[in-house]
């Protein structure tokens, strides 16, 4: 078998070093600079920063600004199986092509300014974009907000999601250091969206000292819902009867109510239509987010990785019907605080398959394990290590009863490593024969 062509995009970004973050805006500011024009200046520009629910909010305004007849581009990161998730020309996935001639001017000017890899992604993937000259650009903040690479582009609308504590050695030791971070991406006298229930007071002097136009959940929009459908209110709108998103998870009204408000702020610029607000958040998708793939166990993927949005995982989990025994395949960074994670899902989970990942940011299974092994309160609970995503999958569905379900989380890599090869569609043990 043929090994797969490596374009040259990818033989570029292979001579930069992934673990390499230099917080600040100078240097890519001077590589855009030195572009024949700015990028995105003919665009409208929505950026999107927070701990958690960035890329369920990206995802639901691309697929109703689509909807509404717009030409939509998306920048996210990071990726579950192909870089080229990254960048979306509507719902789309960027060619080859694009990247090789966005890749070859981007590495010029990465060099000549000495950009880290999340700086030439951005510069690149803000060159890609640019030459589709898209009616708006929906950009996912990588880290942070302030300092961000995706911050040296001036934005129409600031949307930031939920604040939790992550990333902390780069953001600060608490919300309100980090909120100030994310309030970063606002801009003076631009909508700025927060979805964000109970924000930091950080984020809301920022708005406030900068003279942003801040729309809070709960003042200035706000939604309502029973088993049957949801409505939504704002300063000058409102929606009623409408469906649950696609996406599934308690969280995603929130999000959703952040979408709408950021919508409702661009009317004059980029209108929407009700039905468009119906189409794109029935038909939106996402991978990773509670995703459920029905089968004989049921797999449930999420890309969770912090103990906030774990926490809302298992409220998740715990809606849904009754399975027997719970095996959750589980990876994750090395500086990410795991005990409360286990901590949250320990009444949830009875098997448990860690693994190590393909990244030296990582924490090893072993590791893992022993953190687990210290603070589990479930004697009956079991755990093994794995070298791969793809092994733990294998055996927990070896192990596990038709009834059963097979959680896959902790990082974008545990979920991708098991997506790689497309879906899985689980057959248990008693229905191989």
């Amino acid at each position: 078998m043929n090994e797969p062509e490596e374009h040259a995009w990818e033989r570029i970004r292979a001579g930069y070093d992934p673990r390499l973050i230099k917080p600040g805006l100078e240097r890519l500011a001077r590589a855009l600079a030195d572009l024949p024009a700015r990028p995105l200046e003919e665009s409208v520009v929505i950026t999107v920063a927070g701990t958690n629910g960035k890329g369920s909010t990206c995802a639901m305004a691309e697929c109703i600004l689509r909807h509404a007849g717009w030409r939509t581009a998306l920048y996210t990161s990071p990726h579950l199986v192909t870089y080229r998730e990254r960048v979306r020309f509507g719902g789309e996935e960027v060619s080859d092509a694009e990247l090789d001639r966005a890749y070859a001017v981007a590495h010029s000017l990465a060099q000549a300014h000495d950009l880290t890899l999340f700086e030439l992604d951005t510069l690149a993937a803000l060159i890609a974009i640019d030459a589709r000259r898209p009616d708006v650009a929906i950009l996912e903040v990588g880290l942070g907000g302030r300092l961000d690479a995706v911050n040296a582009i001036d934005t129409d609308c600031a949307v930031i999601t939920s604040i939790d504590l992550d990333h902390m050695e780069f953001l600060g030791p608490d919300r309100e250091s980090i909120g100030r971070e994310k309030a970063g991406i606002m801009r003076e006298g631009k909508p700025a969206i927060v979805s964000d229930p109970m924000p930091p007071h950080s984020v809301v002097q920022y708005a406030a000292a900068l003279g942003a136009d801040l729309w809070l959940q709960g003042r200035d929009f706000n939604f309502s819902g029973d088993k049957q459908q949801w409505a939504w209110a704002g300063r000058g709108r409102r929606y009623t009867g409408l469906a649950y998103p696609a996406l599934r998870g308690a969280n995603q009204l929130v999000n959703a109510s952040g979408v709408l408000a950021a919508l409702e702020a661009l009317r004059d610029r980029v209108p929407v239509t009700a039905q468009a607000v119906r189409n794109g958040l029935a038909l939106v998708e996402l991978p990773g987010r509670f995703q459920i793939v029905p089968g004989e166990p049921t797999l449930v993927l999420d890309v969770a990785h912090n103990p906030h949005a774990v926490a809302a995982l298992a409220l998740n989990l715990d809606a849904m019907g009754f399975h027997p025994v719970t095996h959750a395949v589980f990876g994750a960074m090395a500086d990410k605080d795991v005990a409360p994670m286990f901590a949250k899902l320990m009444p949830l989970v009875d098997r448990w398959y860690f693994t190590d990942l393909p990244t030296p940011r990582a924490a090893t299974a072993e590791a893992l394990h022993a953190t687990w092994q210290a603070t589990s309160t479930r004697r009956e609970a079991t755990a093994s290590k794995h070298a791969s995503p793809e092994e733990a999958l294998r055996a927990a569905v070896a192990a596990a009863d038709p009834a059963d379900r097979i959680l896959v989380f902790g990082s974008f890599y545990t979920v991708g490593g098991v997506l790689k090869d497309g879906v899985p569609r689980l057959r248990g043990r008693h229905l191989a024969a």
